[in-house]
């Protein structure tokens, strides 16, 4: 009779971790095809729309990279709020002949004085690192992501902004599937146990062949010649690479602050820094690419 109580509870357990699984899964996909769909709208619509929507990302962004440095509500936090806006604000002037290199310039020297006057006038109120957190988000969080923007305005914009997260989230989802099926060899086994050899190469080959296939789809609104897409492939297969580092450097953070999301924003997913973590590494290295190849 215990025996068969046993077997109850194994069983009972089982189911329930299924559908909590069921759950999860549901949860995740509902809460991702409404961020594909506002995605979606940000960059078709672009300019000044775009632009707001990745400002206010990049504040929701900050204010959780600040939360775990235990910043977000000081006096650190709020310079590095402002200067988002400020920075925003500064790219838009960037398109009226303003050079972007005095706006990103200017402003980070505004930022480290700023947040250096704090530390000395405030000491001993803050720790040093709390204030290299304060500097270093401001760059991880608002600039890098302001280069979907940069992508999106630059010629045939509205199409190559797309690569981002083609090379990012694409890498994600088929390095997921072919780490699932054939992973062997831990790539990061501290750091990231689940993450194989076999599901990292899996991605980056998965994005260059969604890039193939998205450059053939739209071929002649690009104006592409087949050698181009094989550029275009190449070019998403390094964003690939590189979002796997901005993948586990995310990582890196949770673990170092012993944390296992940055926030609870989107159900299923985590907090924006959770979900955008491989594009904040991509989008500058997809700008740059597309700029000079």
């Amino acid at each position: 009779m215990r025996s068969r109580n046993i077997i109850g509870e194994i069983a009972d357990t089982a189911g329930f971790r299924r559908e909590e699984e069921k759950r999860v899964f549901k949860t995740r996909l509902l809460s991702g095809i409404i961020l594909v769909a506002v995605l979606l709208a940000l960059g078709i619509l672009g300019g000044d729309v775009l632009l707001a929507g990745l400002c206010i990302v990049s504040e929701v962004g900050l204010f959780e990279l600040y939360r775990v440095c235990k910043i977000e509500k000081s006096g650190l936090g709020i310079i590095g709020y402002v200067l988002v806006v400020a920075y925003y604000f500064g790219i838009k002037l960037a398109g009226m002949g303003i050079s972007r290199e005095v706006v990103i310039f200017s402003l980070a020297m505004a930022l480290l004085i700023a947040v250096m006057a704090v530390y000395v006038f405030t000491y001993p109120k803050y720790h040093a690192s709390q204030v290299m957190a304060a500097f270093f988000g401001f760059f991880y969080v608002a600039v890098m992501l302001s280069c979907i923007y940069l992508t999106r305005m630059l010629v045939g914009g509205n199409y190559y902004i797309w690569l981002i997260f083609l090379c990012s989230w694409g890498c994600d989802t088929c390095a997921y599937c072919v780490g699932m099926l054939l992973g062997k060899h831990k790539m990061a086994p501290i750091l990231s146990p689940k993450k194989s050899v076999e599901g990292a190469v899996g991605g980056v080959v998965g994005a260059a062949l969604l890039t193939v296939l998205y450059g053939f789809v739209f071929q002649k609104n690009m104006g592409l010649t087949v050698s181009e897409i094989w550029v275009m492939a190449a070019i998403s297969a390094a964003g690939a690479l590189v979002s796997m580092v901005g993948d586990l450097a995310a990582s890196a953070i949770k673990r170092n602050y012993e944390i296992k999301d940055y926030g609870k924003l989107i159900p299923g997913h985590g907090g924006i820094l959770d979900r955008f973590d491989s594009v904040i590494f991509t989008a500058p290295l997809i700008f740059f690419l597309v700029c000079y190849l």
